[in-house]
């Protein structure tokens, strides 16, 4: 038998014709792989390999006790700026909102009183009575197939809902408007809200106008008109021939101080 390296123990013989391999003279004999147990350690897996084992395993997250690091990189590492810088001129100064500048007005007030205050503001008002209110809505919706319900107006817009006559279910309802006394005119889609009943007879719909900034001045008016189609067939509802005015008015408000202390002013 063959020497063995100093130190080593030399393999066992084996018969001849055997398919084990021989120890080669002079080396010392390879140990055959082996499961992980005492004594061994598993390979450390490549970072791919730990993200698949981690989005396999359930409960793969950090366990309380275990140390996984984070890393962070910057925008810079990726090409892109840390800061971004923006340049203003004298022309680009922002214009602020006249319902904007009343509110910082108020809270410029409150800050510098111990009372409630009393202010007055001005803002659109319906030169006519909510229709929905009215004895014979019921008989108008009948007859003309389309609506309007009641409208809400504040320095932001003025919103109002419609109802109409459920006759087909493709339909269309718009809100046609005017700043100009109907020199010029604007429309906006309203969009639908649902059933008005269980019944499923009639259909509510909503819409929101704009209120530029030149309609708060004192007697400044708005009309608008609604029109209806469905089936091939347009409606109107036009007040009965008088359309829809808002008439810009001052309104007195009392405002105690402690509801609107803490209030947030928002830019619209």
């Amino acid at each position: 038998m063959s020497g063995a390296a100093a130190g080593v123990q030399p393999p066992q013989t084996h018969k001849q014709g055997s398919d084990l391999p021989r120890q080669r003279q002079g080396h010392a004999p390879r140990r055959p792989p082996r499961s992980c147990g005492p004594g061994w350690s598993r390979p450390v897996p490549t970072s791919p390999e730990r993200r698949l084992q981690g989005a396999g395993t359930p409960g793969a997250a950090c366990r309380p006790g275990c140390s996984r690091q984070l890393r962070v990189r910057f925008a810079d590492a990726l090409g892109l700026e840390l800061a971004q810088v923006k340049v203003f001129s004298a022309g680009d100064d922002p214009a602020v909102p006249l319902h904007v500048l009343s509110r910082l007005s108020i809270n410029a007030d409150l800050c510098c009183s111990s009372q409630d205050l009393e202010f007055t503001l001005q803002c659109l008002v319906p030169d006519f009575t909510q229709p929905v209110d009215a004895a014979d809505f019921g008989e108008r919706l009948q007859r003309q197939f389309v609506c309007l319900e009641r409208v809400t107006c504040s320095d932001l817009g003025v919103c109002g809902t419609v109802r109409v006559r459920n006759v087909a279910f493709e339909k269309h309802v718009a809100v046609r408007y005017t700043f100009s006394d109907w020199h010029s005119t604007h429309e906006v889609a309203a969009r639908w809200r649902g059933p008005a009943s269980e019944e499923g007879t009639h259909d509510i719909f909503a819409f929101s106008l704009p209120v530029p900034s030149f309609l708060l001045a004192l007697g400044s008016r708005m009309h608008f008109a609604l029109r209806y189609r469905v089936a091939g067939t347009e409606h109107w509802d036009n007040n009965d021939g008088h359309n829809y005015s808002l008439t810009c008015r001052s309104h007195a408000l009392h405002m105690p101080r402690g509801e609107c202390e803490e209030s947030w002013i928002h830019f619209i």
